[in-house]
Formats: structure tokens, C-alpha cells, sequence
């Protein structure tokens, strides 16, 4: 018996600029996932969190509770990576599209056209919130991302920066094909890991910042809201989750990250090496 390795041949990166997309129906269909499933993302999420402020001034069991708004973000967040895996890769969070573009698995076309379907997929989704309930919208705040009071814009940035991080760093490890070779003996499901991680995200920054980890919901909800606090606090749900993201995506891919090997054992009894050596030719 002895020992071999196997290394896993690693997936070509993606190519910078890639005019050719344009020419691919699979390109557009990308798109509209993309576009949809953030549409959908925002709605639920402002509709969740209107309704819970809404239920918490009527009564004192105050609605679903944070932890219901984290749930529903995070079951969200799995369905919707689980449907447009396939189509997509499921971004829905322009800080995910662009720490897999540092990561080179999309090209600058794709990662800008993505964060231009989802920036406006939210604003859509939080307009069908609005003229929903247009009174507890605008009554409760339209589900916007601010820095709570007691917080400052530095610990507000960093709690940012950290969930971001939590998040592209899952996605990274969770979708990464290697892992079969490397952990094949633990069974991963990408979507519920990434939307396991948005909830915990959830519960720690919802009391500093209602948690943003995403520029294209804290964009979608400022639109639709516009007030001047949620505009003047807009910078710091772009500037964390980008340097989260590529914080994530640097740490995956070169300090972690290195060839994927997967020791195993062969016996070196086969019937070749087993069978006794020919005769010598006669003289």
C-alpha cells in the first residue's frame, strides 16, 4: 500500500473584459435573475421590517422581534441563492459581485452589469413596499440604513466592514469546487450556509446600523424613503461592505487558498504487479 496524491485541476479564472457576453442570451437571463431576485429580496425585507415596528407601537409582543427580521432575511436570502444558483450564481449584493470579481470569477462587464440589475431591482422592491403600506412607510422610516443614535459612524463602519466579511468570506468557502476534494467528508449546501450566515450577520448589526452588508438594499431603501439621514449615512453601507468584500475575497484567495489535494490509498497489488515475471528468452 501506498500513498498518492491527486491535485484538483483549478477552474480557469475569469477574463478581465469579455465583450462576447453581450452576445449571449445567457448574459441577459443573468441579469433579470439578478434583477428579480433582489426586487424580491427588498420587498420582503422592508415589508418585514415595517411590519414589525408597525405591531410593536400596537402592542407590546412588538411583532416578529429582531430575531424574526434576522430569520427572514436569512431564509430569504437562501431561497433566493438557492432558485438563481444556476442561472446567475445568485449574487443578489453588489459587495458579493465585486469580491468575486477581485476573486476573478466574473469579468468587470458582468460584475458592473450585476450591480447596476441589483441596484435597481431594490429600488423596485422597496416602491412595491411603499405603495403597499405608503402610511407605515413613511411613518416608521421605510426600512432605511442609518447609524443608530448611540453608535458612531467609525463603530458603524466597522460593523460593516466585519458582516461584510462573514459574508463573501462564506461565499467564497462555500461554493468553492475544491471543497470536494479537500472536505469531501463534509456535506455543504451553498445557499443554506450563505443565508445562515446573512442571519447571524443580522442579529449582531441590526441595533448599530439595522445592517446594511448590502449596498444595493441600503441604496433601495434611501431612493424610495429620501430623507437626509439615510443620505447622509449612504456612504458607510458602501464604503464597509467593498472593503469587507475585498477583505474577504484577498484572505480566500491568497492566504487560504492553495492546491486542493486529496490523499488516498491505492494498493500497488495489481494483477500486473502480482503476476510473476515473464520467462527469459530462450538462449
Amino acid at each position: 500500500m501506498t500513498d498518492e496524491v491527486r491535485v484538483v485541476p483549478e477552474h480557469p479564472p475569469a477574463p478581465l473584459f469579455d465583450v462576447r457576453e453581450l452576445k449571449l442570451w445567457s448574459f441577459y437571463r443573468a441579469l433579470i435573475a439578478e434583477f428579480v431576485a433582489t426586487l424580491l429580496f427588498l420587498y420582503v425585507l422592508v415589508a418585514t421590517v415595517i411590519g414589525h415596528k408597525a405591531e410593536s407601537l400596537d402592542n407590546q409582543c412588538g411583532g416578529v422581534g429582531l430575531l424574526g427580521i434576522a430569520w427572514a432575511v436569512g431564509g430569504m436570502i437562501f431561497l433566493l441563492v438557492y432558485c438563481t444558483a444556476g442561472i446567475s450564481g445568485g449574487h443578489i449584493n453588489p459587495a458579493v459581485t465585486f469580491g468575486l470579481l477581485l476573486g476573478r470569477k466574473v469579468s468587470v462587464l458582468r460584475a458592473v452589469s450585476y450591480m447596476v440589475a441589483q441596484c435597481a431591482g431594490a429600488i423596485c422592491g422597496v416602491g412595491i413596499a411603499r405603495a403597499i403600506m405608503k402610511h407605515q412607510f413613511e411613518a416608521f422610516g421605510g426600512g432605511t440604513n442609518v447609524v443608530a443614535f448611540c453608535y458612531s459612524n467609525g463603530a458603524a463602519l466597522g460593523a460593516e466592514i466585519i458582516g461584510t466579511f462573514v459574508l463573501v468570506y462564506t461565499v467564497f468557502t462555500a461554493t468553492d469546487p475544491k471543497r470536494n476534494a479537500r472536505d469531501s467528508h463534509v456535506p455543504v449546501l451553498a445557499p443554506l450556509s450563505i443565508g445562515f450566515a446573512v442571519f447571524l450577520v443580522h442579529l449582531a448589526t441590526i441595533p448599530i446600523t439595522g445592517t446594511g452588508i448590502n449596498p444595493a438594499r441600503s441604496l433601495g431603501a434611501a431612493v424610495i424613503y429620501n430623507r437626509r439621514k439615510a443620505w447622509n449615512d449612504q456612504w458607510i453601507f458602501w464604503v464597509g461592505p467593498f472593503i469587507g468584500a475585498a477583505a474577504a475575497a484577498l484572505y480566500h484567495e491568497y492566504v487560504l487558498k492553495s492546491a486542493a489535494i486529496k490523499p488516498f490509498r491505492r494498493s500497488t497489488a495489481t494483477p500486473e504487479a502480482s503476476a510473476p515475471p515473464p520467462p527469459p528468452p530462450p538462449p
